[in-house]
């Protein structure tokens, strides 16, 4: 088959979209302590590299084809993609991989500064194989949310163009879980260190973020129209989000801040990722400042529950989602097969529909994300050692530091802080630091 524009275009999406992953590790490694930056930016970079390998063996194909009931595909039905070679449909499987890496690395946010490397490299892929593949198959695959679904026959049809329940509520749903079950930092919304430590790295987060969202959104456009349509939206929902963060901010805290303007533009992001093409630019205006000024709100919350989500993934992600997500059956146009909005005369059928998928998802999420995550807890454990807290996670669980000014050897070191030497190539440590070279408590 020749390839064509539409080809070309959903690669292009593909590569923006897992960029996006990159440029979170910038915007969570920002936001965190200066001995946790390392740690947080590996944190996205091991999901990558983990989903990459779960997407083409197993994960693509429980997310297609033939379902279990409408939950899940068979994970068998396309192993290794070998029934896709020399399908123009590799396409296709490529960039819905991408979202299920961006999907679990947004969740390491709530449990920054404090959790085991090596848990979250086990809770990677089951989260991915449990959660986000039935997921994805329910309402984009053929399940119980997609057209001609159990759900949908009751319910009618869920729009989730982009990902609100998929990518954002679960993903949202699943860091409020994982934050309860590690518990709070030591100090927590009490010791100043915890504060961002990196506002440009946020700043470039989160431009890079915005920039991969237009492919995140737009990947799927089927029609010169809808990609206009997407784009724009895409464009003026985070646009106003930022403004309604800032404002809310200025009345709450005395200082629009940079931090806010950032987090303001993520939380627009999110509220458009359903409804990019199913609402005018109009109502996406109105709903970027719901979600901005909401969301920042949100934020706010977690220290009146002593909630220590490090990151704000529930304020943003959770919050935003589900607001983006239950809009619609407020806003939504009048398309074919679907009613449209009560703010169109539509009814509450897609407000109905909405719900429905919101709380399929939170409960999904949730219940498995709390089982995965106390196995994980009582078996290896999730949360590093007092030690290793303070010592910080970069220097205990990676033996590097993201800043370096004059030690020797550069950013490598032991769990104590000594640097590592560097020969020719090789490393090499101080000969009262060869044995053992860490604690299995810190790893």
């Amino acid at each position: 088959m020749e390839i064509t524009a539409q080809h070309v275009w959903l690669m292009v999406s593909a590569a923006m979209v897992l960029f996006m992953t990159p440029g979170l590790g910038l915007f969570y490694g920002g936001m965190t302590r200066a001995k946790a930056a390392l740690n947080m930016i590996m944190m996205s970079f091991i999901s990558a590299g983990i989903v990459g390998v779960v997407w083409v063996l197993w994960g693509y194909s429980m997310t297609t084809g033939e379902g279990f009931l409408g939950l899940f595909g068979n994970p068998l039905a396309n192993f290794g993609l070998q029934s896709l070679m020399g399908s123009p449909q590799l396409i296709n499987a490529g960039y819905g991989a991408t979202f299920a890496i961006v999907t679990v690395a947004l969740i390491s946010g709530a449990i920054a500064d404090r959790a085991k490397f090596s848990s979250w490299a086990l809770f990677v892929p089951l989260w991915i194989t449990l959660v986000y593949c039935p997921l994805a198959y329910m309402i984009w695959g053929g399940g119980l949310m997609s057209a001609g679904g159990a759900v949908t026959a009751i319910f009618g049809q869920v729009i989730d163009f982009a990902g609100g329940a998929v990518v954002e509520i679960s993903s949202g749903t699943a860091a409020l879980v994982l934050a309860l079950i590690v518990g709070q930092r030591h100090g927590f919304a009490k010791d100043p260190s915890h504060r961002p430590h990196n506002l440009p790295f946020i700043m470039l987060g989160a431009a890079i973020l915005w920039f991969g969202w237009f492919g995140f959104n737009g990947g799927a456009a089927t029609t010169a129209e809808q990609a206009g349509l997407i784009w724009v939206n895409t464009l003026v929902t985070p646009a106003a989000a930022m403004l309604g963060w800032l404002v809310v901010e200025k009345i709450r805290h005395g200082h629009p801040t940079s931090l806010g303007a950032a987090s303001g533009v993520v939380a627009g992001l999110v509220a458009i990722t359903p409804s990019c093409a199913n609402i005018s630019p109009l109502a996406a205006i109105g709903l970027g400042l719901v979600a901005g000024a909401a969301c920042c709100w949100f934020v706010d919350l977690k220290y009146r529950f002593g909630l220590d989500d490090s990151l704000d993934v529930v304020g943003v992600h959770l919050g935003g989602g589900l607001i983006g997500t239950l809009a619609l059956g407020f806003i939504a146009l009048p398309a074919e097969g679907q009613s449209g909005g009560l703010f169109y005369g539509g009814g509450f059928q897609q407000l109905a529909a909405q719900t429905a998928a919101v709380l399929i998802t939170v409960t999904l999420s949730g219940l498995v994300t709390a089982g995965v995550g106390l196995l994980i807890h009582k078996t290896m454990g999730f949360r590093v050692s007092h030690e290793a807290e303070t010592v910080g996670v970069d220097l205990a669980l990676h033996a590097e530091r993201a800043y370096s000014f004059g030690d020797a050897g550069g950013g490598h070191f032991t769990p104590s802080g000594t640097p590592v030497q560097h020969v020719a190539g090789h490393t090499s440590m101080p000969a009262q630091e060869k044995a053992p070279a860490r604690e299995s408590s810190l790893v």
